[in-house]
């Protein structure tokens, strides 16, 4: 009796041992997440992608799934670093929230007066911008995004002269537009007034205090880590790609923190407890509260899909919206096989980052989504499902925006007449030259194949290391123009979404003449009734019509001269077998005009 008691009490303690086991598990929210993350990872076609999950100044879990690099199966951790994109603007802004700290600067002051460098399109424009309306992308320019991405430079200055060339899409305040040049122009202003480049502060002021030890702004750095992941994108819908790293130094300041999990689990602690890690402030809390407060409406957000997700405003860095009856601030980040989101709930003393090298991903924001569900105790929603059902229909649009090619056409000109350098000052140089029966360019530093695709349009295609080209169809076609003269005269490309192209004009790559050569060329020549003159100033050669300005020209083709500051414009000089110069020719868009040579 007494041995079939003590059975029965085993069993009792091991039935009660199970009960509470299993009472222990339904109390994590978190319990069995993992197998929903491992099907989002199939279902995504994602190489990899790491989560970090901050309550209050606990990291409460922290995972990696998948692999870093596929093809050596070599898996992701929490300590993987990941590029975060434009998860980088909060720390960028955070370092301007210092310095207004220190009383050198307030968010109010002029941001042409806080960095000489920087002009907008218009004097007015220069006179209303204020260093809020940087931060909260305000300023009426629109995005711009190619003129860095396919035209980067590490020098900054080169950078940010682009922006006086921007024509803006709104007024000043008028309407949200996003604007990495805007995040370079406040990374300079903090370098001018610290005296330290952005990257130093970065490091200084939250990599070190904020032990983010694996952290860094540097591709070198990044691709040298013995746990960085490799970049990646989804190719024929179900074909894990690698693609090359891109470089972003140049606009460093609006995205090249690379950064892990874990990392970027002590940076949400900072913005969960209101600026404090550690007991130490890391950022003042009235800019904690500001940053994460809407600063400017992005867009007239209602309930769609679902009626308890709304509302779409910027804070300083940080996007602000209203998620399921809970306030959620977050930013995503995306660049060249990364993709990111970081974002807290500071009702909920919630933060969640999600890493991943997947390209344009739909991941890090379902995973944040699955997670916040749960740990809030929503009623779930199939986040996984809504992003397949967006895929497969982004599938179908894009099947139909292809362009057909025009069969049996040419091009207008041999390919020479094409090479050249075409510039626009708002973007940056193409350079295109000839190989062999072939035109190519480089963008993005990348050597690209010019393929020709009906009459004078080219489809750019990009070239693997091992010399295949791209056969899928890109949607940045060149299309080239000529001029009246019958030359071609600029590159039209539709960049940034715009309803028109944007023009690089040719930029003819001036010939120096000596001062013997342009002598020549002076004298007065006769145009009907009037006289027009050429003569030298310095070692420039003038050319000065009466009733107008003078004109400085510049060398081109032989005996051929550019109106400098008319575009299309051009003087032709006819030169006899004995050298002497006995006529020129106006070369304008409304015709040819001859003058002779007065004795």
């Amino acid at each position: 009796m007494k041995r079939i008691l003590n059975v029965l009490l085993l069993c009792f303690l091991v039935l009660s041992s199970l009960a509470q086991s299993k009472n222990q598990k339904n109390d994590d929210p978190l319990a069995g997440i993992d197998t929903l993350f491992n099907r989002i990872l199939k279902d995504q076609v994602a190489a990899g992608f790491s989560v970090a999950v901050v309550k209050g100044d606990d990291i409460i879990y922290s995972k990696g799934f998948g692999y870093r690099d596929v093809e050596n199966k070599k898996p992701v951790t929490p300590n993987t670093l990941f590029a975060i994109g434009s998860s980088s603007k909060a720390f960028t802004g955070s370092l301007l929230g210092l310095l207004r700290k220190e009383g050198k600067l307030t968010f109010e002051d002029k941001a042409v007066s806080l960095l000489p460098q920087l002009h907008f399109y218009s004097e007015e424009m220069d006179s209303q911008i204020i260093l809020r309306d940087l931060m909260a992308h305000r300023t009426g320019l629109s995005r711009y995004d190619f003129s860095w991405l396919l035209f980067n430079t590490a020098n900054r200055d080169s950078i940010i002269a682009r922006v006086k060339y921007m024509k803006p899409s709104a007024a000043v305040r008028e309407k949200w537009f996003y604007n990495n040049f805007m995040y370079l122009a406040q990374g300079m202003i903090v370098e001018r007034l610290t005296g330290k480049t952005w990257e130093q502060n970065i490091k200084e002021k939250f990599f070190i205090p904020l032990e983010m030890n694996r952290s860094n702004t540097d591709i070198k750095a990044f691709k040298e880590d013995s746990d960085a992941s490799l970049p990646y994108t989804v190719a024929k819908g179900s074909e894990i790609k690698k693609v090359d790293y891109y470089n972003i130094n140049g606009m460093g300041p609006a995205g090249s923190i690379n950064s892990s999990a874990n990392d970027m689990a002590n940076w949400l602690k900072v913005w969960v407890s209101g600026g404090v890690f550690k007991k130490k402030e890391i950022l003042p809390t009235d800019y904690v509260r500001e940053a994460a407060s809407s600063q400017m409406v992005m867009s007239a957000d209602l309930p769609a899909e679902h009626n308890d997700i709304f509302l779409a405003n910027y804070g300083l860095g940080w996007m602000i919206g209203s998620y399921r009856g809970h306030y959620m601030v977050e930013h995503g980040g995306n660049i060249n096989g990364f993709s990111a989101n970081v974002a807290f709930l500071p009702s909920d003393q919630l933060g969640i980052v999600v890493l991943s090298n997947q390209n344009g991903s739909q991941v890090p924001a379902v995973v944040r989504n699955s997670i916040v569900d749960r740990l809030l105790n929503l009623k779930t929603i199939d986040w996984n499902g809504e992003a397949m059902k967006k895929i497969k229909a982004n599938m179908q649009v894009n099947k139909g925006t292809k362009s057909t090619p025009i069969l049996n056409t040419i091009p207008s000109h041999p390919l020479k007449d094409y090479v050249g350098s075409f510039d626009n000052p708002a973007y940056g140089t193409i350079k295109v030259w000839q190989e062999k029966n072939e035109l190519y360019t480089l963008l993005s530093d990348e050597k690209v194949l010019l393929k020709h695709m009906h009459y004078d349009v080219f489809d750019p295609k990009s070239i693997d290391k091992n010399g295949v080209v791209d056969t899928v169809q890109s949607n940045l076609m060149f299309n080239f123009s000529g001029g009246v003269d019958g030359k071609i005269q600029g590159i039209g490309i539709f960049l940034d979404g715009s309803d028109k192209p944007v023009m690089f004009d040719f930029k003819p790559e001036a010939k120096i003449l000596s001062l013997k050569e342009l002598q020549k060329y002076t004298g007065e020549y006769a145009l009907g009734q009037i006289t027009v003159k050429v003569y030298l100033k310095g070692n420039t050669l003038m050319v000065h019509v009466p009733g107008q300005q003078e004109y400085e020209t510049i060398a081109t083709e032989a005996d051929t001269f550019n109106l400098k500051a008319l575009k299309g414009f051009s003087v032709k000089f006819d030169v006899a077998a004995d050298k002497q110069v006995n006529a020129v020719s106006f070369i304008q868009p409304n015709g040819i005009f001859k003058a002779m040579k007065e004795e």
